[in-house]
């Protein structure tokens, strides 16, 4: 499950950089760290959950 959403997330990066995605708070191609950010909280999330349950 990590993995795909690794590759989803940066799927969105290369895309936020091509073309923004125009969400609020990616209008920009240099907000493209946020979703790096956003990615490296999920994935701590998801290795969290998966090693307590």
């Amino acid at each position: 499950m990590t993995k795909v959403i690794a590759v989803l997330l940066l799927l969105a990066m290369a895309v936020q950089i091509i073309k923004p995605l125009g969400l609020p708070g990616l209008k920009r191609r240099a907000d493209f760290w946020k979703i790096a950010v956003i990615a490296f909280a999920i994935w701590t999330i998801a290795l969290v959950i998966n090693e307590t349950f």
